[in-house]
């Protein structure tokens, strides 16, 4: 139960409970909106030089939800500005700026601790910025990001991974795609954020040592990614073949790739729904030309072979199958499943989702999607989607 403005809400998930970071959610936005409340009848209110009111609402609850100490003043309206809103409504008006035909990538890093000293001329990192001609093409997000103090002073540019290396020594909390584990590695500690506005047109929210948010399809999404990748070590069963398709299934995601991991619980049932010329068994007889060149996989696990490798195989079409000892059982396979007893909700979805549902009766099933989610399933249901 959530009481506010002297009324009481219930807020229930089906089948489970809400998670912490999810209650965690519901008081950050509990918390702006009541500062924006208490703004309405405070006469001297800065509540606009604060931006309560600009952007969007949900850009604050990602914020208060980040750092909720702006919001926490008791019974006055905060009197800082929120840098963390200030920096998303930066990359939102640079993701309709294009370069070249191109889509413009940028990020930033909000400095929890250790101030840097601020320059002279040091100017606040707010939207005024975007109207600067070149200030797109300092930094892609990818490689370099802008460094901004806890008061919102932009005081450097920094290549990412140099500032992520005094924490390579630190486990991150879940694994990360490669072309962003440096910014995971960068908030691990001193409370920094990393925001960053991909050359997909995606928003990423890094905190923690782990990516917290993304705006991806015109919406926010928490990513919870912690906790469901616990959720899927502990269906697959062995953590180190989790972390390795975990891993390659965020790269294909991130390079906007299709594709599915299939891991068995026992490997026989493969031959309920893999085609014949697919399958890697030793005892399997030939089927034509893809045969001549499944000598090269034939009785290798994923543990054993080098990521790189799992990651080039998956982007065959077909899905990967594999048991949980890390079996190679198939690759590039077309997955068949009788659909005359599959629930109507599952047909009329795409056909990679359909696979995904019906395969996950055997076992745990990744499936990545070319607009960027992963998403994971077992027992015909859709556990979660990141």
């Amino acid at each position: 139960m959530v009481q506010w403005g002297g009324l009481e809400y219930g807020l229930h998930c089906e089948g489970r409970a809400l998670t912490e970071d999810e209650v965690r959610l519901v008081a950050a936005i509990s918390n702006v909106l009541s500062a924006r409340y208490m703004s309405l009848f405070n006469a001297t209110s800065e509540a606009m030089s604060f931006g309560l009111f600009q952007g969007l609402a949900e850009d604050h609850y990602v914020s208060a939800f980040l750092d909720p100490s702006p919001y926490l003043e008791s019974n006055i309206v905060p009197s800082a500005r929120d840098r963390i809103s200030d920096a998303l409504e930066v990359l939102r008006i640079m993701s309709l700026t294009t370069y070249e035909n191109r889509r413009v990538s940028t990020g930033v890093l909000l400095l929890g601790s250790d101030p840097r000293p601020c320059p002279a001329g040091a100017v606040p990192y707010t939207s005024d910025l975007a109207a600067t001609k070149s200030f797109h093409r300092l930094s892609d997000g990818r490689r370099t990001v802008f460094l901004v103090n806890p008061d919102g002073s932009l005081v450097d540019l920094v290549d990412v991974c140099d500032f992520a290396r005094a924490y390579n020594d630190s486990n991150l909390p879940a694994p990360s795609s490669a072309a962003y584990e440096s910014h995971a590695r960068a908030t691990i500690g001193g409370g920094h954020i990393c925001l960053v506005l991909t050359p997909n047109g995606e928003l990423k929210v890094w905190a923690n040592g782990v990516q917290q948010f993304n705006f991806l399809d015109g919406r926010w999404r928490l990513t919870e990614v912690t906790e469901r990748y616990r959720q899927w070590v502990r269906a697959v069963g062995h953590e180190r073949l989790a972390e390795i398709l975990f891993t390659v299934a965020l790269n294909r995601a991130e390079a906007r790739r299709g594709g599915m991991f299939v891991v068995l619980e026992d490997p026989v049932v493969a031959r309920q729904f893999v085609s014949p010329v697919d399958l890697l068994f030793d005892d399997e007889t030939s089927h034509g030309r893809k045969d001549q060149i499944q000598y090269l996989l034939r009785s290798r696990r994923v543990l054993d072979m080098a990521p790189t490798v799992l990651e080039t195989l998956s982007r065959l079409d077909g899905a990967i199958v594999l048991d949980r000892a890390s079996n190679l059982l198939a690759f590039g396979a077309i997955l068949r499943h009788d659909l005359t007893m599959a629930p109507e909700a599952e047909i009329v979805e795409g056909s990679r989702t359909t696979a995904a549902l019906e395969s996950s009766r055997f076992g745990s099933v990744l499936k990545i999607s070319e607009d960027g989610l992963v998403s994971f399933y077992k027992d015909r249901q859709r556990v979660w989607e990141i």
